[in-house]
């Protein structure tokens, strides 16, 4: 009989705890990034997401929840009207909304842009906390980390392909080896032709870099006319065996730690098939 009550109150305790921990735990979330989103959705808590940006295009479903705003420029009052329990932004939105929000009493959470895929992995790691599915964030990191492993150990009985990636234009605006961009380029057993920080280069400098590859991400980017651009520089390796790659800005410049195992494979392919 003892063994019995010490039991059923055992069970209470864990019940109340559970209870008490599920409460704790945000049921109405806004977020104010595209990647933010495309995790909460990957972590299996898509449906508690009531208010996103209109970059929010990732999963399908993202797009047909309730817009306020962009990255940078939001509306505070339609968030406030919303009643979210946590609203989970960047370090791109406007510090004055930030304030506004923090002054109206709401539970704010802000990521900076990652720098490298570690950080990455952390913040996927950090949003499962925030929203009770660390665990399943750690499984999915282990597994990522597992295949890119492989890719990289693969890459490594390869010739390195010199790439280029660009990331904004008018003017040039190229990705160094200061960016999480440089981890997909290595990932994928390539060599990022710009050492030390991107930023605005010069069709000349490019030139005398000569890269293998040049991969256009389509941000903003009238991607195929850029393309066309690159294709008058016939002396630069890329233009003359043909490989440049359009892709999914999404992919490339605001990834998951999923999509980002994807984009290294994708890049893989191309670079030696």
């Amino acid at each position: 009989m003892k063994k019995f009550l010490k039991f059923n109150w055992n069970l209470i305790f864990l019940l109340n705890f559970s209870v008490a921990i599920f409460a704790q735990l945000p049921q109405k979330i806004v977020t104010l990034g595209p990647a933010i989103t495309e995790s909460i959705f990957i972590l299996g808590e898509g449906e508690k997401i009531v208010g996103n940006t209109i970059y929010c295009t990732r999963p399908e479903k993202a797009k047909y929840i309730e817009k306020v705003g962009n990255v940078i420029d939001i509306n505070v009052e339609k968030i406030y009207s919303l009643k979210p329990d946590l609203v989970i932004a960047t370090n791109l939105t406007n510090p004055k909304d930030l304030k506004k929000m923090q002054e109206l009493g709401l539970k704010i959470e802000i990521f900076s842009y990652p720098l490298n895929f570690e950080q990455l992995c952390n913040d996927f790691i950090k949003i499962g906390k925030l929203i009770g599915r660390e665990i399943e964030a750690r499984e999915i990191i282990k597994r990522v980390k597992k295949e890119l492993i492989e890719i990289k150990e693969k890459g490594t009985k390869r010739k390195k392909k010199k790439i280029l990636v660009q990331v904004g234009t008018k003017p040039l605006w190229v990705a160094g080896t200061d960016s999480f961009v440089n981890d997909i380029i290595e990932f994928a057993g390539g060599e990022n032709v710009i050492k030390g920080k991107g930023g605005i280069y010069s069709i000349e400098e490019i030139i005398k870099l000569n890269p293998d590859i040049i991969i256009i991400a389509s941000m903003g980017i009238d991607a195929e006319g850029e393309k066309k651009v690159w294709e008058r520089y016939k002396t630069i390796n890329a233009i003359k065996n043909g490989k440049i790659l359009l892709i999914d800005s999404d992919k490339i410049c605001s990834p998951t730690p999923l999509s980002f195992v994807e984009v290294v494979k994708e890049l893989y392919n191309y670079f030696y098939r």
